[in-house]
Protein backbone atom coordinates (compact mmCIF):
# COMPACT_ATOMS: atom_id res chain seq x y z
CA UNK A 1 0.00 0.00 0.00
CA UNK A 2 2.99 2.43 0.24
CA UNK A 3 3.89 2.08 -3.19
CA UNK A 4 0.24 2.85 -4.05
CA UNK A 5 0.46 6.18 -1.97
CA UNK A 6 4.04 7.20 -3.26
CA UNK A 7 2.71 6.70 -7.05
CA UNK A 8 -0.81 7.10 -8.25
CA UNK A 9 -2.07 4.25 -9.79
CA UNK A 10 -2.61 4.32 -13.86
CA UNK A 11 -6.25 3.46 -14.43
CA UNK A 12 -8.09 1.43 -17.23
CA UNK A 13 -12.01 1.60 -18.06
CA UNK A 14 -14.08 -1.15 -19.48
CA UNK A 15 -17.58 -1.59 -19.44
CA UNK A 16 -17.33 -4.91 -17.16
CA UNK A 17 -14.90 -5.54 -14.36
CA UNK A 18 -14.43 -9.04 -13.88
CA UNK A 19 -12.81 -10.04 -11.13
CA UNK A 20 -11.24 -13.91 -10.65
CA UNK A 21 -10.51 -15.82 -13.78
CA UNK A 22 -11.87 -18.94 -12.99
CA UNK A 23 -14.56 -20.98 -14.20
CA UNK A 24 -16.96 -18.51 -13.29
CA UNK A 25 -15.33 -15.59 -14.12
CA UNK A 26 -14.36 -16.55 -17.57
CA UNK A 27 -18.04 -17.67 -18.44
CA UNK A 28 -18.90 -13.87 -17.40
CA UNK A 29 -16.33 -12.81 -19.48
CA UNK A 30 -17.31 -14.39 -21.94
CA UNK A 31 -20.76 -13.85 -22.30
CA UNK A 32 -20.52 -9.75 -21.64
CA UNK A 33 -17.74 -9.98 -24.82
CA UNK A 34 -20.18 -11.72 -26.63
CA UNK A 35 -22.84 -9.20 -26.05
CA UNK A 36 -20.52 -6.55 -27.51
CA UNK A 37 -19.08 -4.98 -24.57
CA UNK A 38 -15.52 -4.19 -23.37
CA UNK A 39 -14.26 -6.36 -20.74
CA UNK A 40 -11.37 -6.78 -18.22
CA UNK A 41 -10.86 -9.75 -16.61
CA UNK A 42 -8.09 -10.47 -13.92
CA UNK A 43 -6.38 -13.72 -12.19
CA UNK A 44 -4.28 -14.26 -9.59
CA UNK A 45 -2.40 -17.10 -11.53
CA UNK A 46 -1.08 -17.36 -15.04
CA UNK A 47 -4.16 -19.99 -16.29
CA UNK A 48 -7.64 -18.83 -16.46
CA UNK A 49 -10.17 -21.49 -15.70
CA UNK A 50 -10.21 -21.77 -11.97
CA UNK A 51 -11.08 -25.66 -10.58
CA UNK A 52 -10.61 -27.22 -13.95
CA UNK A 53 -7.68 -26.07 -14.89
CA UNK A 54 -5.23 -24.34 -11.81
CA UNK A 55 -6.92 -26.59 -9.18
CA UNK A 56 -6.53 -29.36 -11.01
CA UNK A 57 -10.50 -30.38 -10.40
CA UNK A 58 -12.25 -32.50 -13.58
CA UNK A 59 -15.93 -31.45 -13.66
CA UNK A 60 -17.93 -32.58 -10.89
CA UNK A 61 -21.58 -33.33 -12.83
CA UNK A 62 -24.48 -35.29 -13.08
CA UNK A 63 -26.14 -37.92 -15.04
CA UNK A 64 -27.71 -36.11 -17.40
CA UNK A 65 -25.07 -33.74 -18.61
CA UNK A 66 -24.09 -35.16 -21.75
CA UNK A 67 -27.91 -34.09 -22.71
CA UNK A 68 -29.02 -31.46 -20.76
CA UNK A 69 -28.84 -29.63 -17.54
CA UNK A 70 -26.03 -26.88 -18.44
CA UNK A 71 -26.32 -23.88 -20.80
CA UNK A 72 -25.27 -24.17 -24.40
CA UNK A 73 -21.67 -22.25 -23.50
CA UNK A 74 -20.88 -25.06 -21.18
CA UNK A 75 -21.60 -27.49 -23.16
CA UNK A 76 -19.43 -26.15 -26.06
CA UNK A 77 -16.72 -26.30 -23.46
CA UNK A 78 -16.94 -30.24 -23.50
CA UNK A 79 -16.87 -30.49 -26.45
CA UNK A 80 -14.33 -28.70 -27.49
CA UNK A 81 -12.26 -30.55 -24.94
CA UNK A 82 -13.13 -33.71 -26.90
CA UNK A 83 -12.29 -32.70 -29.95
CA UNK A 84 -8.92 -31.36 -28.71
CA UNK A 85 -8.00 -35.39 -28.19
CA UNK A 86 -9.53 -36.19 -31.41
CA UNK A 87 -7.68 -33.30 -33.03
CA UNK A 88 -4.26 -33.56 -31.53
CA UNK A 89 -3.72 -37.02 -29.50
CA UNK A 90 -2.98 -40.55 -30.96
CA UNK A 91 -6.15 -42.47 -30.44
CA UNK A 92 -7.22 -45.73 -30.76
CA UNK A 93 -10.37 -46.02 -33.45
CA UNK A 94 -12.18 -47.24 -30.59
CA UNK A 95 -11.48 -43.85 -28.58
CA UNK A 96 -11.97 -41.48 -31.81
CA UNK A 97 -15.28 -42.73 -32.23
CA UNK A 98 -16.66 -42.69 -29.13
CA UNK A 99 -18.83 -39.65 -28.69
CA UNK A 100 -18.69 -39.48 -24.93
CA UNK A 101 -14.92 -40.16 -24.85
CA UNK A 102 -13.58 -40.07 -21.25
CA UNK A 103 -10.03 -39.74 -21.33
CA UNK A 104 -8.66 -40.77 -17.93
CA UNK A 105 -11.90 -42.96 -17.57
CA UNK A 106 -11.98 -41.35 -14.28
CA UNK A 107 -14.93 -42.85 -12.54
CA UNK A 108 -15.60 -39.47 -10.56
CA UNK A 109 -16.60 -37.85 -13.77
CA UNK A 110 -18.20 -38.60 -17.61
CA UNK A 111 -15.50 -36.29 -18.58
CA UNK A 112 -11.82 -36.80 -16.72
CA UNK A 113 -9.09 -34.90 -18.68
CA UNK A 114 -5.65 -32.81 -18.22
CA UNK A 115 -5.81 -29.59 -16.69
CA UNK A 116 -3.33 -28.10 -19.85
CA UNK A 117 -6.29 -29.74 -21.99
CA UNK A 118 -9.46 -27.18 -20.50
CA UNK A 119 -6.46 -24.24 -20.58
CA UNK A 120 -6.30 -24.55 -23.92
CA UNK A 121 -10.15 -24.88 -24.91
CA UNK A 122 -10.65 -21.81 -22.71
CA UNK A 123 -8.44 -19.91 -23.98
CA UNK A 124 -9.29 -20.73 -27.76
CA UNK A 125 -12.97 -20.47 -26.67
CA UNK A 126 -11.94 -16.53 -25.70
CA UNK A 127 -9.69 -15.85 -27.92
CA UNK A 128 -11.12 -13.55 -30.92
CA UNK A 129 -12.30 -11.35 -27.91
CA UNK A 130 -8.42 -11.46 -26.24
CA UNK A 131 -7.17 -10.93 -29.90
CA UNK A 132 -9.38 -8.02 -30.88
CA UNK A 133 -8.90 -6.24 -27.53
CA UNK A 134 -12.64 -6.60 -26.82
CA UNK A 135 -11.43 -8.44 -23.67
CA UNK A 136 -8.14 -7.74 -21.68
CA UNK A 137 -6.86 -10.19 -19.74
CA UNK A 138 -4.96 -9.14 -16.35
CA UNK A 139 -2.92 -12.69 -15.39
CA UNK A 140 -0.78 -12.98 -12.20
CA UNK A 141 -2.91 -10.03 -10.56
CA UNK A 142 -5.18 -9.81 -7.57
CA UNK A 143 -7.07 -6.90 -6.43
CA UNK A 144 -6.09 -5.02 -3.58
CA UNK A 145 -8.92 -2.49 -2.79
CA UNK A 146 -12.00 -1.08 -4.06
CA UNK A 147 -13.21 2.26 -3.84
CA UNK A 148 -17.53 2.62 -3.06
CA UNK A 149 -19.75 5.66 -3.35
CA UNK A 150 -23.95 5.75 -2.90
CA UNK A 151 -23.97 1.91 -2.86
CA UNK A 152 -21.83 1.23 -6.15
CA UNK A 153 -18.59 0.16 -6.71
CA UNK A 154 -16.60 3.35 -8.29
CA UNK A 155 -13.00 1.51 -8.86
CA UNK A 156 -11.00 -1.70 -8.07
CA UNK A 157 -7.53 -1.25 -7.71
CA UNK A 158 -5.77 -4.11 -8.55
CA UNK A 159 -1.45 -5.67 -8.44
CA UNK A 160 0.71 -7.33 -11.04
CA UNK A 161 3.50 -9.54 -10.14
CA UNK A 162 6.07 -6.97 -10.73
CA UNK A 163 4.24 -5.10 -7.88
CA UNK A 164 3.14 -2.20 -10.19
CA UNK A 165 -0.55 -1.16 -9.20
CA UNK A 166 -3.78 -0.31 -11.71
CA UNK A 167 -7.07 1.07 -10.92
CA UNK A 168 -9.78 -0.73 -12.76
CA UNK A 169 -13.31 1.18 -13.24
CA UNK A 170 -16.37 -0.04 -14.79
CA UNK A 171 -20.02 0.72 -14.62
CA UNK A 172 -20.81 -3.35 -13.25
CA UNK A 173 -18.11 -5.17 -11.02
CA UNK A 174 -18.39 -8.50 -11.18
CA UNK A 175 -16.67 -10.81 -8.09
CA UNK A 176 -15.30 -13.94 -9.55
CA UNK A 177 -12.42 -14.88 -7.02
CA UNK A 178 -12.84 -18.09 -5.46
CA UNK A 179 -13.14 -16.70 -1.76
CA UNK A 180 -15.58 -13.28 -2.82
CA UNK A 181 -12.37 -10.85 -1.98
CA UNK A 182 -14.37 -7.98 -2.99
CA UNK A 183 -17.24 -8.34 -0.50
CA UNK A 184 -15.09 -7.17 2.23
CA UNK A 185 -13.09 -5.06 -0.01
CA UNK A 186 -16.53 -2.85 -1.30
CA UNK A 187 -18.25 -3.51 2.35
CA UNK A 188 -20.81 -5.84 0.51
CA UNK A 189 -23.31 -7.57 2.71
CA UNK A 190 -21.58 -11.30 2.96
CA UNK A 191 -22.26 -14.30 5.20
CA UNK A 192 -19.40 -16.80 5.78
CA UNK A 193 -19.14 -20.34 7.45
CA UNK A 194 -22.08 -21.88 9.29
CA UNK A 195 -25.68 -20.05 9.57
CA UNK A 196 -27.65 -21.32 12.64
CA UNK A 197 -30.22 -23.32 12.32
CA UNK A 198 -32.79 -20.21 13.76
CA UNK A 199 -31.72 -18.15 10.89
CA UNK A 200 -32.16 -20.73 7.72
CA UNK A 201 -34.36 -23.30 9.66
CA UNK A 202 -31.85 -26.15 8.32
CA UNK A 203 -32.15 -29.29 9.94
CA UNK A 204 -28.25 -29.91 9.11
CA UNK A 205 -27.28 -26.88 10.32
CA UNK A 206 -25.62 -26.44 13.58
CA UNK A 207 -27.45 -24.63 16.91
CA UNK A 208 -25.11 -21.41 16.69
CA UNK A 209 -23.50 -19.77 13.65
CA UNK A 210 -19.92 -19.89 13.45
CA UNK A 211 -18.02 -18.01 11.09
CA UNK A 212 -14.93 -19.69 10.95
CA UNK A 213 -16.30 -23.16 10.23
CA UNK A 214 -15.99 -23.81 6.80
CA UNK A 215 -15.28 -26.57 4.30
CA UNK A 216 -12.27 -28.31 3.87
CA UNK A 217 -9.93 -27.17 1.16
CA UNK A 218 -7.62 -29.13 -0.49
CA UNK A 219 -4.19 -28.15 -3.01
CA UNK A 220 -4.07 -31.20 -5.65
CA UNK A 221 -1.20 -32.97 -6.83
CA UNK A 222 -0.53 -34.61 -10.55
CA UNK A 223 1.02 -37.98 -10.66
CA UNK A 224 2.20 -40.89 -12.88
CA UNK A 225 2.22 -44.83 -11.03
CA UNK A 226 5.60 -46.91 -12.75
CA UNK A 227 5.39 -49.97 -11.02
CA UNK A 228 9.39 -50.90 -11.75
CA UNK A 229 10.78 -47.30 -10.82
CA UNK A 230 11.68 -45.79 -7.43
CA UNK A 231 10.79 -42.15 -7.34
CA UNK A 232 11.01 -41.94 -3.46
CA UNK A 233 12.85 -38.43 -2.39
CA UNK A 234 16.25 -38.43 0.19
CA UNK A 235 14.00 -36.74 2.95
CA UNK A 236 10.38 -37.13 3.52
CA UNK A 237 8.46 -33.16 3.46
CA UNK A 238 9.17 -30.79 6.01
CA UNK A 239 5.52 -31.56 8.05
CA UNK A 240 5.66 -35.23 7.23
CA UNK A 241 5.62 -35.84 11.02
CA UNK A 242 2.81 -33.88 12.21
CA UNK A 243 0.79 -35.22 9.29
CA UNK A 244 1.55 -38.73 9.86
CA UNK A 245 0.95 -38.54 13.35
CA UNK A 246 -2.49 -37.33 13.03
CA UNK A 247 -5.96 -38.87 14.17
CA UNK A 248 -8.33 -36.24 12.72
CA UNK A 249 -11.40 -36.18 15.48
CA UNK A 250 -13.45 -37.93 12.70
CA UNK A 251 -12.01 -40.91 12.93
CA UNK A 252 -10.37 -43.44 14.62
CA UNK A 253 -7.71 -44.16 11.68
CA UNK A 254 -4.83 -41.70 11.20
CA UNK A 255 -5.15 -39.17 8.31
CA UNK A 256 -3.14 -41.12 6.22
CA UNK A 257 -4.69 -44.07 6.23
CA UNK A 258 -6.53 -46.19 3.61
CA UNK A 259 -9.79 -45.21 6.07
CA UNK A 260 -12.04 -42.20 5.65
CA UNK A 261 -15.74 -41.23 6.90
CA UNK A 262 -17.94 -42.68 4.10
CA UNK A 263 -20.24 -40.13 2.53
CA UNK A 264 -23.17 -42.32 1.94
CA UNK A 265 -23.18 -43.83 5.02
CA UNK A 266 -22.55 -41.13 7.94
CA UNK A 267 -20.80 -42.64 10.51
CA UNK A 268 -18.81 -46.13 9.32
CA UNK A 269 -15.60 -45.68 7.49
CA UNK A 270 -14.50 -46.55 3.89
CA UNK A 271 -11.69 -48.69 2.79
CA UNK A 272 -9.93 -47.48 -0.02
CA UNK A 273 -6.52 -48.96 -1.92
CA UNK A 274 -4.60 -47.01 -4.59
CA UNK A 275 -4.80 -49.14 -7.33
CA UNK A 276 -7.96 -51.55 -9.06
CA UNK A 277 -8.00 -54.83 -8.20
CA UNK A 278 -9.96 -58.07 -7.29
CA UNK A 279 -11.00 -58.05 -3.85
CA UNK A 280 -13.17 -54.99 -4.04
CA UNK A 281 -11.54 -52.65 -2.21
CA UNK A 282 -12.03 -49.12 -3.76
CA UNK A 283 -9.52 -47.61 -5.89
CA UNK A 284 -8.38 -44.08 -5.37
CA UNK A 285 -6.39 -44.01 -8.50
CA UNK A 286 -8.80 -44.73 -11.29
CA UNK A 287 -11.18 -42.13 -9.29
CA UNK A 288 -9.47 -38.63 -10.36
CA UNK A 289 -7.20 -40.60 -13.50
CA UNK A 290 -6.98 -37.78 -15.98
CA UNK A 291 -5.17 -39.88 -18.83
CA UNK A 292 -5.49 -43.70 -19.84
CA UNK A 293 -3.16 -44.70 -22.12
CA UNK A 294 -5.42 -47.29 -23.26
CA UNK A 295 -7.07 -44.45 -25.43
CA UNK A 296 -3.42 -44.29 -27.53
CA UNK A 297 -2.53 -45.82 -30.38
CA UNK A 298 0.99 -45.46 -29.85
CA UNK A 299 2.94 -44.70 -26.84
CA UNK A 300 2.69 -40.89 -25.30
CA UNK A 301 3.27 -40.86 -21.82
CA UNK A 302 5.40 -43.22 -19.93
CA UNK A 303 1.98 -43.83 -17.28
CA UNK A 304 -1.23 -42.62 -16.46
CA UNK A 305 -1.86 -39.83 -14.70
CA UNK A 306 -4.14 -39.13 -11.80
CA UNK A 307 -4.78 -36.39 -9.55
CA UNK A 308 -4.79 -36.49 -5.39
CA UNK A 309 -7.89 -35.08 -4.58
CA UNK A 310 -9.08 -37.50 -1.95
CA UNK A 311 -10.27 -37.30 1.88
CA UNK A 312 -6.60 -37.96 2.72
CA UNK A 313 -5.62 -34.44 1.63
CA UNK A 314 -8.22 -32.30 2.83
CA UNK A 315 -7.05 -29.69 4.68
CA UNK A 316 -9.86 -29.06 7.80
CA UNK A 317 -7.52 -27.27 10.44
CA UNK A 318 -8.44 -23.69 9.84
CA UNK A 319 -10.03 -21.24 7.39
CA UNK A 320 -8.26 -18.69 4.76
CA UNK A 321 -10.96 -16.09 4.92
CA UNK A 322 -10.96 -13.28 7.19
CA UNK A 323 -7.26 -14.24 8.89
CA UNK A 324 -4.66 -12.31 9.24
CA UNK A 325 -2.19 -12.65 5.70
CA UNK A 326 0.05 -14.37 8.10
CA UNK A 327 -2.20 -17.13 9.11
CA UNK A 328 -3.49 -17.35 5.44
CA UNK A 329 0.15 -17.91 4.49
CA UNK A 330 0.60 -20.78 7.36
CA UNK A 331 -2.51 -22.73 6.21
CA UNK A 332 -1.90 -22.35 3.15
CA UNK A 333 1.46 -23.81 3.24
CA UNK A 334 0.88 -26.65 5.58
CA UNK A 335 -1.89 -27.52 3.10
CA UNK A 336 1.00 -28.07 0.53
CA UNK A 337 2.58 -29.68 2.93
CA UNK A 338 -0.38 -32.06 3.81
CA UNK A 339 -0.65 -33.32 0.11
CA UNK A 340 3.42 -34.03 -0.28
CA UNK A 341 2.96 -36.11 3.14
CA UNK A 342 0.09 -37.71 1.40
CA UNK A 343 2.79 -38.42 -1.88
CA UNK A 344 5.30 -39.65 0.36
CA UNK A 345 3.18 -42.24 2.57
CA UNK A 346 2.01 -43.76 -0.53
CA UNK A 347 5.51 -44.04 -1.70
CA UNK A 348 7.02 -45.38 1.38
CA UNK A 349 4.47 -46.21 4.17
CA UNK A 350 0.94 -46.92 2.61
CA UNK A 351 -0.30 -50.73 3.01
CA UNK A 352 -0.39 -52.70 0.26
CA UNK A 353 -3.54 -55.60 -0.38
CA UNK A 354 -0.48 -57.80 -1.44
CA UNK A 355 0.89 -57.37 2.70
CA UNK A 356 3.82 -55.26 1.56
CA UNK A 357 4.20 -51.43 1.67
CA UNK A 358 4.78 -48.23 -0.09
CA UNK A 359 4.65 -47.59 -3.97
CA UNK A 360 7.82 -46.15 -4.88
CA UNK A 361 7.22 -45.78 -8.61
CA UNK A 362 4.85 -43.31 -7.87
CA UNK A 363 6.00 -39.46 -8.98
CA UNK A 364 4.82 -36.59 -9.23
CA UNK A 365 4.14 -34.93 -12.41
CA UNK A 366 4.24 -30.74 -12.05
CA UNK A 367 4.92 -29.91 -15.74
CA UNK A 368 1.39 -31.36 -15.85
CA UNK A 369 0.06 -28.60 -13.97
CA UNK A 370 2.31 -26.01 -15.25
CA UNK A 371 4.32 -26.05 -11.57
CA UNK A 372 8.12 -27.04 -10.40
CA UNK A 373 6.46 -29.07 -7.46
CA UNK A 374 4.00 -31.54 -8.93
CA UNK A 375 1.19 -29.22 -7.14
CA UNK A 376 -1.51 -27.21 -8.78
CA UNK A 377 -0.98 -23.57 -8.84
CA UNK A 378 -3.92 -23.05 -6.47
CA UNK A 379 -5.97 -24.62 -3.55
CA UNK A 380 -9.09 -25.54 -4.72
CA UNK A 381 -11.87 -23.82 -2.90
CA UNK A 382 -15.01 -25.21 -1.79
CA UNK A 383 -16.83 -22.80 0.16
CA UNK A 384 -17.09 -18.52 -0.41
CA UNK A 385 -17.51 -15.67 1.50
CA UNK A 386 -21.87 -15.37 0.63
CA UNK A 387 -23.72 -12.63 -0.31
CA UNK A 388 -26.58 -11.58 1.63
CA UNK A 389 -28.72 -11.45 -1.33
CA UNK A 390 -32.25 -10.72 -2.18
CA UNK A 391 -33.01 -14.56 -2.10
CA UNK A 392 -31.02 -17.01 -0.48
CA UNK A 393 -31.51 -20.43 -1.53
CA UNK A 394 -31.26 -23.33 1.32
CA UNK A 395 -31.25 -26.87 2.54
CA UNK A 396 -35.09 -26.90 2.01
CA UNK A 397 -35.18 -25.71 -1.47
CA UNK A 398 -33.11 -28.92 -2.63
CA UNK A 399 -33.27 -31.21 -0.01
CA UNK A 400 -35.25 -34.74 -1.38
CA UNK A 401 -36.10 -35.34 2.41
CA UNK A 402 -37.06 -32.02 2.98
CA UNK A 403 -38.87 -31.25 -0.43
CA UNK A 404 -40.65 -34.69 -0.35
CA UNK A 405 -43.33 -35.26 -3.21
CA UNK A 406 -42.75 -31.60 -4.17
CA UNK A 407 -39.87 -32.60 -6.25
CA UNK A 408 -37.43 -30.27 -8.35
CA UNK A 409 -38.59 -26.55 -6.84
CA UNK A 410 -39.07 -24.22 -9.66
CA UNK A 411 -38.18 -20.36 -9.65
CA UNK A 412 -40.29 -17.72 -11.95
CA UNK A 413 -37.07 -16.36 -12.24
CA UNK A 414 -34.80 -18.84 -12.61
CA UNK A 415 -31.20 -18.21 -15.02
CA UNK A 416 -30.66 -21.87 -14.65
CA UNK A 417 -30.10 -25.31 -13.68
CA UNK A 418 -27.90 -27.99 -12.06
CA UNK A 419 -27.54 -30.78 -10.04
CA UNK A 420 -25.24 -32.92 -7.23
CA UNK A 421 -25.75 -34.22 -3.74
CA UNK A 422 -25.94 -31.49 -0.91
CA UNK A 423 -21.96 -32.54 -0.55
CA UNK A 424 -20.07 -30.56 2.29
CA UNK A 425 -16.53 -31.51 3.14
CA UNK A 426 -15.72 -31.94 6.85
CA UNK A 427 -15.46 -28.11 8.30
CA UNK A 428 -12.89 -26.43 9.92
CA UNK A 429 -14.40 -26.44 13.69
CA UNK A 430 -17.28 -28.73 14.05
CA UNK A 431 -16.13 -31.21 11.42
CA UNK A 432 -19.42 -31.72 10.42
CA UNK A 433 -19.70 -33.65 6.96
CA UNK A 434 -23.01 -34.49 4.74
CA UNK A 435 -23.50 -35.79 1.63
CA UNK A 436 -27.97 -35.68 1.51
CA UNK A 437 -29.77 -36.47 -1.26
CA UNK A 438 -30.85 -34.05 -3.53
CA UNK A 439 -33.32 -33.04 -6.25
CA UNK A 440 -32.11 -31.25 -9.43
CA UNK A 441 -32.21 -27.37 -8.56
CA UNK A 442 -32.53 -24.14 -10.27
CA UNK A 443 -30.83 -20.92 -9.85
CA UNK A 444 -33.25 -18.24 -8.62
CA UNK A 445 -32.13 -14.48 -10.49
CA UNK A 446 -32.74 -13.29 -6.83
CA UNK A 447 -29.70 -15.16 -5.20
CA UNK A 448 -27.31 -13.03 -7.55
CA UNK A 449 -28.78 -9.39 -6.57
CA UNK A 450 -26.75 -8.08 -3.07
CA UNK A 451 -29.45 -6.72 -0.73
CA UNK A 452 -27.65 -3.51 -1.05
CA UNK A 453 -24.97 -3.13 -3.81
CA UNK A 454 -25.75 -1.84 -7.08
CA UNK A 455 -23.26 -2.93 -9.48
CA UNK A 456 -21.87 -5.22 -8.25
CA UNK A 457 -22.80 -8.93 -9.09
CA UNK A 458 -21.36 -12.28 -7.59
CA UNK A 459 -19.90 -14.65 -10.45
CA UNK A 460 -18.75 -17.70 -9.06
CA UNK A 461 -19.44 -19.33 -5.57
CA UNK A 462 -20.42 -16.44 -3.78
CA UNK A 463 -24.23 -16.42 -4.63
CA UNK A 464 -26.96 -15.64 -2.41
CA UNK A 465 -26.89 -19.38 -0.33
CA UNK A 466 -26.28 -21.19 2.67
CA UNK A 467 -23.34 -23.17 3.54
CA UNK A 468 -24.82 -26.27 3.09
CA UNK A 469 -26.91 -25.37 0.19
CA UNK A 470 -23.46 -23.83 -1.41
CA UNK A 471 -22.94 -27.86 -1.10
CA UNK A 472 -24.30 -28.53 -4.49
CA UNK A 473 -24.15 -24.70 -6.00
CA UNK A 474 -20.36 -25.07 -6.41
CA UNK A 475 -19.87 -27.70 -8.90
CA UNK A 476 -18.09 -26.93 -12.55
CA UNK A 477 -21.55 -26.76 -14.86
CA UNK A 478 -23.41 -24.33 -11.92
CA UNK A 479 -20.19 -22.02 -11.45
CA UNK A 480 -20.21 -21.60 -14.96
CA UNK A 481 -23.98 -21.06 -15.50
CA UNK A 482 -23.79 -18.23 -12.30
CA UNK A 483 -20.84 -16.70 -14.47
CA UNK A 484 -22.82 -16.83 -17.68
CA UNK A 485 -26.09 -15.31 -16.04
CA UNK A 486 -23.93 -12.79 -14.23
CA UNK A 487 -21.93 -11.50 -17.73
CA UNK A 488 -25.58 -11.43 -19.54
CA UNK A 489 -27.45 -9.53 -16.87
CA UNK A 490 -24.62 -6.91 -16.70
CA UNK A 491 -25.18 -6.31 -20.43
CA UNK A 492 -28.77 -6.14 -19.94
CA UNK A 493 -28.37 -3.62 -17.35
CA UNK A 494 -26.20 -1.60 -19.52
CA UNK A 495 -28.58 -1.88 -22.56
CA UNK A 496 -31.43 -1.03 -20.23
CA UNK A 497 -29.98 1.72 -18.60
CA UNK A 498 -31.65 -0.49 -15.18
CA UNK A 499 -30.05 -2.08 -12.25
CA UNK A 500 -30.28 -5.36 -11.57
CA UNK A 501 -32.73 -5.10 -8.57
CA UNK A 502 -34.83 -3.37 -11.17
CA UNK A 503 -34.91 -6.36 -13.17
CA UNK A 504 -35.27 -8.59 -10.46
CA UNK A 505 -38.58 -6.48 -9.33
CA UNK A 506 -40.39 -5.52 -12.62
CA UNK A 507 -41.95 -8.39 -15.02
CA UNK A 508 -41.42 -6.62 -17.91
CA UNK A 509 -38.10 -6.41 -17.58
CA UNK A 510 -37.41 -9.24 -15.57
CA UNK A 511 -38.96 -11.34 -18.78
CA UNK A 512 -36.70 -9.64 -21.40
CA UNK A 513 -33.71 -10.82 -18.99
CA UNK A 514 -35.43 -14.41 -19.25
CA UNK A 515 -35.70 -14.10 -23.04
CA UNK A 516 -31.96 -12.66 -23.48
CA UNK A 517 -30.99 -16.13 -21.10
CA UNK A 518 -32.68 -18.52 -23.68
CA UNK A 519 -31.35 -17.00 -26.80
CA UNK A 520 -27.88 -17.36 -25.90
CA UNK A 521 -29.34 -20.86 -24.96
CA UNK A 522 -28.95 -20.86 -20.69
CA UNK A 523 -31.33 -23.57 -19.50
CA UNK A 524 -33.63 -22.44 -16.96
CA UNK A 525 -35.85 -24.87 -16.07
CA UNK A 526 -35.50 -28.67 -16.36
CA UNK A 527 -37.56 -30.56 -18.32
CA UNK A 528 -40.89 -32.52 -17.05
CA UNK A 529 -39.75 -36.31 -17.68
CA UNK A 530 -36.47 -35.59 -15.77
CA UNK A 531 -38.82 -33.78 -12.85
CA UNK A 532 -41.13 -36.75 -13.26
CA UNK A 533 -37.86 -39.33 -13.30
CA UNK A 534 -36.52 -37.78 -10.16
CA UNK A 535 -39.56 -37.79 -8.36
CA UNK A 536 -40.03 -41.40 -8.92
CA UNK A 537 -36.14 -41.97 -7.79
CA UNK A 538 -35.51 -43.39 -4.33
CA UNK A 539 -35.14 -40.58 -1.61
Amino acid sequence: MTEMKKKPAAELTADVLVIGGGLGGTAAALAAAREGLNVIMTEETDWIGGQLTSQAVPPDEHRWIETSGCTATFRELRNRIRAYYRNNYPLTPQARDNPLLNPGNGWVSRLAHEPKVALAVLEEMLSSYTNSGRLRLLLDTVPVRAETEDDKVCSVTVRSKDGSFLRLRAPYVLDATETGDLLPMTGTEYRIGAESRAETGEPHAPEEAIAEDVQAFTHVAAMEYLPEENFTPARPPEMYEFWSRLVPPFSPHPLLSWFSTDANNPGKLKEFTLLPNKQGVTSLWDYRRILDPRHLSKPLYPGDLSLLNWPQNDYYLGTIMDVSDDVRRDRLYAARQLSLSVVYWLQTEAPRLDGGKGYPGLRLRGDVLGTKDGLAKSAYIRESRRIRALQTVTEADVSKEMRGDAGIRRYEDSVGVGSYHLDLHHTTITNRSFYIPSYPYEIPLGALIPERMNNLLPACKNIGTTQISNGCYRLHPTEWNIGEAAGLLAAYCIRSGMLPRDVHGDAALRTGYMELLESRGVERHWSDEISKEVIGAPK
